[in-house]
């Protein structure tokens, strides 16, 4: 397999399923964390290793080093392996993704910000989604007539805050996750709502039309439910690791135990909230989001330029929300190709 964005939470989650399935890795592509990067290349010897930045090259305990976004597509055109696991962060995994499905490469994606921005132009049919309420939607599919889709949230790091008190909250209180451990952006995007935001709009284009929502699961075990139009609905139940999802990407006929199953002994109780919007403003334009699925291009670029803003300490932690809304209502234009897409990624990001 080509691994991008190896020594993130994904990727070394990838890299534990690819070593019980004696799976072997023919690129690694990861950031800035090069301590790691040397570990994973000791013990998966990668025939190729790609990093972000041109001074970390010599860093790296490998013969074969490249830099920068063009040696990844080089990567995945060059490369023999027929899988890609992206995990990439943010609106830069999306190239990768391109890359790999023209060379006629399935992809397991966990880069959420291909199909938010993109999904327009993707064959899904060669996509595997690995976020964990993909899955379980996926997992709980059958020939049946669906109602709706329904994915979980664990709420954030201020899901229990004051509301008042929201717009001076920091930097280091957005990474306070009340569940897991992720990367810096993810963990903001989980706390304003929008990573939520992003995976429906991923569900809609992985599943076609029809309704799609989300709901607040405190103890993040339930991460999908479908109700079916005979009234019945059904949950997806599992420990919250991303190893399952994985191991169906990397080996779709699992016949193994992959987790413990859950206690519901144990867990004794659920909590399950609504998603306002007091708390989560963002919440405000996702039905007509919905609607209008093509302009998740806007909606993603006006976030990553925000977010960018707010760890610089230049916005507010509820600005950002407001410059998403702002920028979906004055960029009203959808793409009618992939170059569109890139063009009012840039366009929405200079305006920020």
């Amino acid at each position: 397999m080509i691994l991008l964005g190896s020594t993130g939470s994904i990727g070394v989650n990838t890299l534990e399923v690819a070593k019980k399935f004696s799976m072997s890795v023919e690129v690694l592509v990861a950031g800035n964390n090069i301590e790691l990067l040397n570990k994973q290349i000791k013990e998966h010897n990668p025939k190729t290793v790609v990093v972000a930045n041109k001074e970390d090259v010599l860093r790296v305990n490998h013969p074969h080093v490249f830099y920068g976004q063009e040696a990844i597509l080089r990567a995945i055109e060059d490369s023999s392996s027929e899988l890609v696991v992206n995990a990439l962060v943010g609106f830069l995994g999306l190239r990768p993704t391109l890359a790999a499905l023209k060379c006629g490469k399935k992809v397991a994606l966990a880069n959420k910000e291909s199909l938010v921005a993109c999904g327009a132009f993707i064959d899904t049919a060669k996509i595997q989604p690995i976020d964990s309420e993909h899955f379980g939607l996926w997992y709980l599919m059958q020939n049946r007539p669906v109602e709706k889709m329904i994915i979980t949230a664990s709420g954030g790091a201020f899901r229990d805050w004051e509301i008042n008190k929201l717009q001076n909250a920091t930097l280091a209180d957005t990474q306070k996750h009340p569940n897991w451990s992720m990367g810096q952006k993810i963990t903001i995007d989980s706390a304003t709502m929008m990573n939520k935001m992003f995976e429906l709009l991923e569900a809609r284009w992985l599943f076609g039309e029809g309704k799609y929502d989300a709901i607040i699961e405190t103890k993040s075990l339930i991460h999908a439910l479908i109700d079916f139009k005979d009234g019945s609905t059904t949950a997806h139940f599992a420990h919250a690791s991303m190893q399952l999802p994985i191991a169906f990407a990397l080996n779709g006929a699992m016949q193994e135990n992959i987790l413990p199953h859950v206690d519901l002994l144990k867990v004794g109780s659920l909590e399950f909230r609504e998603i306002t919007r007091d708390r989560y403003p963002i919440w405000q334009i996702k039905d007509e989001l919905l609607k209008n699925p093509s302009r998740g291009v806007v909606v993603n670029a006006a976030n990553e330029a925000a977010i960018e803003k707010f760890i610089e300490n230049k916005i507010g932690f509820m600005d950002i929300a407001k410059i998403a809304i702002g920028a979906y209502e004055k960029f009203n234009t959808c793409p009618k190709n992939v170059d569109d897409v890139f063009a009012i990624d840039e366009e929405v990001r200079r305006s920020i």
